[in-house]
């Protein structure tokens, strides 16, 4: 979990960032918090194996080291030369810089072979690059997939729609549609890109979309069904790993930000802004069953927590 500042209501400066990790007990296991730029982009931090890798933007691959999963600071090697994806490499930073991890030699390095107009990445665990390329003049933007350095195929955005965020997993992948500043569906591929459909509708009130793409959460869980929400909004999951049709999710507070691991389901409810006042249901919430039950493991002041609960539907 990650923490900004820049300032608290009225007061100035400087900026904090810092950071806590939790084990899978809802133990606090490591924190650490430091000064910051109060004009900076506050950094990222990508679970890999064996920890996380924080990528700050614009900094690059010297930007990058791995905080491993006791706190410890791991120094990574930084490439100079662009890296052909292979299974096992993840996505850390897109689209600028557009930066793969290695985890068998905690590399950090340009994936190679990216088209110049690409504008959108994904990496999945068969070391598939998906891209989104951009077209300037009246073609549509399409989505092209590359292993190994070879182009495997690419499928057009279907008008009146522009590509958005791209997530794949396991050679399944999918692109959010947006039309003008809002989100209105998804184009998704079970079968490794050989057909794509258009999901426009599937359940998912795409009229309650309203903050636009920045804020929008599309994520794959290991089973294949997808995750379509909005932070501070609502949330859908799959039914099945068709990624047909979803179904709302119900959670036990507002998440202002929502994660997956597996099939498990990471929820942290917080303010979005800097203050003292309290929010309620805040903290992490982790559900297993795909958000029938939800445990709050991590509260305002607390190291740890046990408290199961399922949401409120009336």
């Amino acid at each position: 979990m990650t923490y900004y500042a820049g300032n608290v209501e009225d007061d100035e400066g400087p900026a904090a960032f810092a950071w806590r990790i939790i084990g899978p007990d809802g133990q606090l296991v490591a924190e650490h918090a430091e000064h910051a730029d109060a004009e900076a982009t506050p950094p990222v931090f990508k679970g890999v194996p064996g920890g996380f890798v924080r990528v700050p933007s614009g900094e690059g691959a010297a930007g990058a080291y791995l905080l491993d999963v006791h706190g410890k600071r791991r120094e990574v090697v930084k490439s100079r030369t662009a890296l052909r994806a292979r299974p096992g490499d993840l996505l850390v930073a897109e689209p600028e810089p557009n930066l793969i991890y290695r985890p068998a030699t905690r590399t950090v390095a340009t994936p190679a072979g990216v088209p110049d107009n690409a504008i959108h990445l994904a990496v999945d665990e068969r070391g598939t690059v998906w891209s989104l390329v951009q077209h300037l003049s009246d073609d549509p933007d399409r989505v092209v997939r590359q292993r190994d350095g070879r182009t495997l195929g690419s499928e057009a955005v279907p008008k009146p729609y522009a590509g958005g965020v791209l997530t794949a997993r396991d050679g399944v992948a999918a692109l959010s549609l947006t039309r003008g500043e809002a989100v209105r569906g998804v184009m998704v591929t079970t079968d490794g890109g050989s057909h794509w459909r258009t999901v426009l509708g599937g359940g998912i009130a795409w009229r309650d979309f309203r903050r636009g793409p920045e804020s929008l959460v599309l994520e794959l869980l290991a089973d294949g069904r997808l995750l379509v929400g909005e932070e501070g909004g609502r949330y859908w999951l799959a039914d099945d790993p068709t990624d047909r049709t979803f179904h709302e999710l119900d959670t036990p507070a507002r998440f202002t930000s929502l994660t997956v691991d597996g099939t498990t389901l990471y929820g942290v409810a917080d303010a979005t802004t800097a203050t003292y006042d309290l929010v309620k249901g805040e903290g992490l919430w982790i559900s297993r069953d795909g958000g029938h039950e939800w445990r709050h493991v991590m509260s305002a002041g607390e190291e740890g927590g046990g408290r199961t609960a399922s949401p409120d539907r009336t």
